[in-house]
């Protein structure tokens, strides 16, 4: 991903412009043949050495103060031929600029969507290995009722193959080149040179442009980044949760020699979901800065180009490398299903509460009635619980209430207050989302 955004690909993208340029001219008949056959051959010896050209047009831009003209000074150097005069004709420089800046975007979506690919696949692995480990869902932070720590991550499956689904779009949708000059009339260049030179690179020509392609484009390429952090950032905070003391459902690894406190031994912290969590707030700040591009003056003003030097590079390979950890966080993840059984009974079966429910207003107790009834018995439970009584249980409240008792027969109850109830469509949501169980 580095490679993408160093000066040596964005001055080689650069020089390949300008000669797909030249070369639409000389179909155009603009340019004689011959002379373009020179001007190709004393630019070409740049690509051969384009950290020098790094060097020289820097040098030159240090007096020219203007990055493209120091580029083109450097490339004429080279050409040492009244042919480099069709060097850069008619282009302005946001025609080369925003056009190889268009093929880094769709670089580096190539590179960050088949980092998404890897993720899927590891959450998928371990959303079938956990299928049926059953653990508490909370609400509020608060015990709700029984789920799977597979459907957790089938659900977070889901969630990145919608962030797959934006990076293919923001790929799609910065694909967009323009060599339509310096307010995008196309007053010196036949239309014609634009779409050869953008589908030789993969893009399309903006179809209206003015002096650059218009930055909400870019914007939301940034903001499909943003989104994909987010994604990394709400499972980071699930597993920070699940990894407190008095939980500890889920750990991230903690490798062999790792330390976890310089003043307590005993710590193993979740310090990468951490991290994730504090880097998606650096992804949603570029965003917001990209979002800031958008409105520029008039046929174009230059205050979104130095933003973009900094924030593309830097959110493309923050992203690359939150993907890189998120994957080794999901293969290392320990899982202890046994906390998870134990955290489920601290509820007392009460993740029962709405299965009572509605199966006495099956029985003709009006919605009201029965949600009476289930609260006053939970809420005995809770108090037996809190006196400090080692009978506390929802089921044997409900069964020791001759006003709910009488609605039910023999075992009904203890057919109700099931985890296998609550279990049974497991396998069909799995497979909603694409990860059918084997035995499906």
């Amino acid at each position: 991903m580095r490679a993408i955004w160093t000066d040596e690909n964005k001055l080689h993208l650069w020089l390949r412009i300008e000669l797909l340029a030249s070369e639409a001219l000389v179909a155009e008949g603009v340019v004689p043949a011959d002379e373009y056959a020179r001007l190709r051959a004393g630019a070409e010896t740049w690509l051969k050495d384009l950290p020098g050209l790094v060097a020289r047009q820097r040098e030159l831009e240090k007096t020219l103060n203007h990055d493209v003209i120091g580029f083109t000074t450097a490339v004429t150097e080279r050409i040492q031929d009244r042919s480099s005069r069709w060097l850069h004709f008619g282009l302005t420089s946001s025609d080369v600029v925003d056009t190889a800046f268009a093929v880094q975007m769709v670089q580096s979506a190539e590179i960050l969507i088949r980092d998404v690919e890897e993720v899927r696949e590891v959450i998928g692995r371990r959303a079938r290995e956990h299928a049926m480990t059953p653990c508490i869902g909370r609400s509020h932070g608060i015990h709700a009722e029984p789920t799977t720590f597979g459907l957790k991550l089938a659900l977070m499956y889901d969630e990145f193959g919608r962030v797959l689904g934006r990076l293919r779009q923001a790929r799609v949708a910065a694909a967009v080149g323009k060599l339509s000059g310096a307010v995008g009339t196309s007053a010196h260049l036949s239309p014609r040179v634009e779409e050869q030179v953008c589908q030789a690179l993969g893009l399309r020509p903006a179809p209206i442009a003015t002096q650059v392609v218009p930055r909400d484009i870019h914007a939301e390429f940034m903001n499909a980044l943003a989104m994909a952090g987010a994604s990394i950032e709400r499972w980071a905070v699930e597993f920070r949760h699940l990894q407190r003391t008095e939980v500890l459902e889920a750990e991230e690894p903690f490798t062999r020699g790792q330390k976890g406190s310089s003043a307590m031994p005993h710590k193993r912290n979740p310090i990468t979901w951490e991290r994730l969590s504090g880097l998606a707030r650096v992804l949603r700040g570029n965003a917001l800065a990209g979002l800031e591009n958008v409105a520029l003056w008039h046929e174009r003003d230059i205050s979104h180009s130095s933003v973009e030097r900094i924030i593309f590079p830097d959110s493309c390979t923050l992203l690359d490398y939150m993907f890189g950890l998120l994957v080794r966080m999901m293969e290392g993840l320990n899982v202890y299903p046994e906390n998870m059984k134990k955290n489920l009974g601290l509820s007392l079966g009460m993740w029962n509460s709405q299965t009572v429910l509605l199966a006495l207003i099956r029985k003709g107790l009006t919605r009201e009635e029965a949600y009476d009834l289930v609260q006053r018995n939970a809420m005995q439970t809770w108090a037996v619980k809190h006196a400090g009584r080692d009978d506390a249980d929802f089921l044997r409240q409900l069964r020791s209430d001759p006003e709910v008792a009488r609605h039910f027969g023999p075992g009904e109850l203890e057919g109700l207050c099931s985890i296998d109830f609550h279990l049974k469509e497991v396998g069909r949501r799995l497979a909603a989302v694409g990860l059918p169980l084997a035995a499906s």
